[in-house]
């Protein structure tokens, strides 16, 4: 008899590491996810800031007001961001960018520019590469969150203190269709 509780034992101590190995597995994949999009937003806004180098150029007063924009608004660095950290570098970033196609509108010949359409082609890119790596994330935080919210894992998983992670906000506006 104390060789079968012993056994039973055992196996419900491999199952709880086991459960807990793939927690910290999931836990480890969302800070990834989360770092992977603050890196591609540090590259973007790397990118908007040569934009406004250029339109300096060809517009001294909107570059100005662009550089303090950018300067205020500048994207955290952190090395472990948070899910409302993303968001508001989102938001910084597209308020960015939305000055700078302001500008860009008033002087064609900036437009026409080689350099422009190479960093805004990046800036594509990053724009991109940060709508796929949020994807990542999402996605990975719903594993986590099944893997934390299901029996019996939730149980090793509130034992061990393993909270529910938050997603990243959608852009409302862009799930709207615009009107024709």
């Amino acid at each position: 008899m104390l060789i079968i509780i012993i056994a039973i034992l055992a196996v419900l101590v491999l199952w709880g590491i086991s459960v807990q190995n793939s927690l910290v597995k999931s836990d480890e994949l969302c800070k990834n996810a989360l770092r992977q999009i603050n890196v591609q937003q540090m590259s973007r806004y790397d990118a908007l800031k040569a934009l406004v180098k250029l339109t300096r150029e060809y517009a001294s007063y909107e570059a100005d007001t662009l550089q303090k924009v950018i300067e205020e608004r500048k994207v955290t660095s952190s090395p472990n961001p948070t899910a409302a950290e993303i968001n508001a570098n989102q938001a910084s970033l597209d308020s960015i960018a939305a000055r700078l196609i302001a500008v860009s509108e008033r002087y064609p010949d900036l437009k026409a520019n080689e350099n422009y359409q190479k960093t805004m082609d990046s800036i594509q890119t990053y724009e991109e590469n940060v709508r796929l790596s949020r994807m990542t994330y999402n996605d990975t935080v719903t594993k986590f969150n099944n893997q934390v919210r299901m029996f019996p894992g939730s149980i090793v998983a509130s034992i061990l203190g393993f909270p529910q992670r938050d997603y990243l906000a959608e852009d409302k506006s862009k799930t709207e269709y615009p009107e024709i």
